[in-house]
């Protein structure tokens, strides 16, 4: 697993809302912006499955998962890809069930979507565009 650097936490953290790409078995694309996010740690986005459908089909399929992180206000633009798994058990769905329905109480928190940091890559235009810098 990668760790974050402060650069991309700072970047992350500023973020609202995070396109969340997936892609199927048969290798079809999907894009979904994502708004109940949070960094558990250096290594592990947080995610809660309110209304995923392609999504959750997808990374029960491929268990991969890249969100991007641009817009005003963020220095930089990020890619970063990881392993994804959905749960809907355990301390962890518990813990962030609680905290994502505390501050939206009607959302149906179905399950959590854990992504395991594996890559980062700078999508800022220009020299070192595409690199891997995690």
């Amino acid at each position: 697993m990668v760790k974050l650097n402060a650069e991309v936490k700072e970047a992350f953290l500023k973020s609202k809302v995070i396109p969340l790409a997936t892609a199927s078995k048969d290798n079809v694309p999907n894009v979904a912006p994502m708004a109940s996010l949070y960094l558990k740690d250096d290594e592990t986005i947080w995610i809660l499955n309110n209304y995923m459908n392609k999504t959750a089909t997808n990374i029960k399929e491929t268990k991969k998962a890249a969100v991007y992180i641009y817009g005003e206000g963020i220095k930089g633009c990020f890619q970063i890809k990881g392993d994804a798994e959905l749960i809907s058990t355990g301390a962890d769905y518990e813990e962030a069930k609680k905290m994502f329905l505390a501050k939206k109480p009607n959302f149906p928190a179905k399950e959590l979507l854990i992504i395991k940091i594996t890559d980062v890559f700078n999508c800022s235009p220009g020299q070192g565009a595409g690199d891997k810098i995690l």
